[in-house]
């Protein structure tokens, strides 16, 4: 549960980690407070205006005083539950320094944002449901779809709520919550294409994190594992295997020397000079992988390079299925040509 959000304001370097959450939009009122500390979080999917009913009804009425009994028997629906929510707020925060911030996934009227307003309650209005979520998850409590039966427990908690505007856009940063399972990660940078990138290495982290928490396993990176393994295949494997097989084993451990290669070629230095000086220390029994710095061996573990099991699994795995198919095209092609012959 880590959202990412992303501005476009000052740079790169400016991204950071929010443990709490970045809402996209600010409180709907003037006189609502732009920054509270010590806050009661009330997350809530309540309807706090009038809604029309469901199917198609008709209110008649005969003079003035009997639309004025309706319009306030309306508006009684709607003030009741607002003075719950107030009830409930005096009951944590009177006689101390504490605030209410009310988060609401419905709408809230004007003039049930200003009862809010007078009783120094922040109330954002329209949340995203996935927000509500994580509300939960970060701040704590319980979202509540009914004002009765209100409790304290009920009330997550955030050592600060403060409003932001970027141009005509205002963002809400919930932060300092106390144990906090769902988190923000802020990307802030001059331009789109910053952005862009920054956000692809974030998930791409982030990715790779999960693969790792859920494989409870690493490999050794830097074609430490590649040259192991082809080491391995024309050493031990090939011998014991008959026949043609033995060419099998040989072009898949070749095959392998891939990665270290293209990782001796991007970093400019020389792939014969490198794989040679790989394999040989290997050939002793030391696991090393390159260097792209110095183009020298070194080991993977200590300078703390890891590749995802699963990934390696999976390029294993795909490669000969994806070899295969391309060998199938060409026996197509072959045959159709032999067709055409006769």
């Amino acid at each position: 549960m880590v959202e990412i959000m992303h501005m476009r304001h000052k740079f790169d370097i400016d991204t950071h980690l929010v443990e709490g959450l970045v809402l996209d939009h600010g409180a709907r009122h003037p006189d609502m407070k732009k920054r509270v500390e010590n806050c009661y979080i009330f997350t809530c999917n309540i309807s706090l205006e009038y809604e029309k009913s469901e199917v198609n009804a008709g209110f008649f009425y005969s003079n003035a005083e009997q639309r004025e009994k309706m319009v306030l028997a309306e508006r009684r629906q709607v003030d009741e539950k607002i003075q719950k929510i107030i009830n409930l707020k005096k009951k944590v925060c009177d006689g101390t320094d504490n605030n209410f911030v009310v988060i609401n996934q419905k709408g809230v009227d004007p003039m049930s944002l200003d009862r809010l307003a007078r009783e120094g309650i922040v109330a954002l209005r329209r949340a995203k449901r996935r927000n509500m979520e994580r509300l939960v998850l970060a701040c704590g409590g319980e979202a509540v779809n009914s004002v009765d039966d209100l409790t304290p427990d009920v009330l997550g908690w955030a050592g600060l709520v403060y409003e932001h505007v970027l141009g005509e856009e205002k963002y809400t940063f919930v932060e300092n919550v106390r144990n906090p399972h769902s988190c923000t990660i802020l990307i802030k940078g001059p331009n789109d294409h910053t952005i862009a990138q920054i956000k692809d290495a974030v998930r791409d982290g982030l990715r790779a994190v999960k693969n790792t928490l859920e494989d409870r396993a690493v490999v050794l990176g830097a074609g430490a594992f590649e040259v192991a393994a082809s080491q391995h295949l024309k050493n031990t494997v090939k011998k014991t295997v008959q026949g043609r097989a033995q060419l099998g084993v040989e072009a898949f451990a070749d095959a392998l020397l891939v990665v270290p290669k293209t990782l001796a070629e991007n970093s400019g230095l020389d792939t014969q000079d490198v794989l040679v000086g790989l394999q040989m220390e290997h050939d002793k029994g030391n696991i090393v992988g390159l260097n792209q710095h110095t183009g020298e061996p070194m080991d993977p573990y200590l300078e703390g390079i890891f590749d995802n099991y699963s990934v390696k699994r999976q390029i294993i795995n795909s490669g000969p299925v994806i070899a295969s198919q391309l060998l199938l095209v060409d026996e197509v092609i072959r045959a159709g040509r032999n067709m055409r012959k006769s």
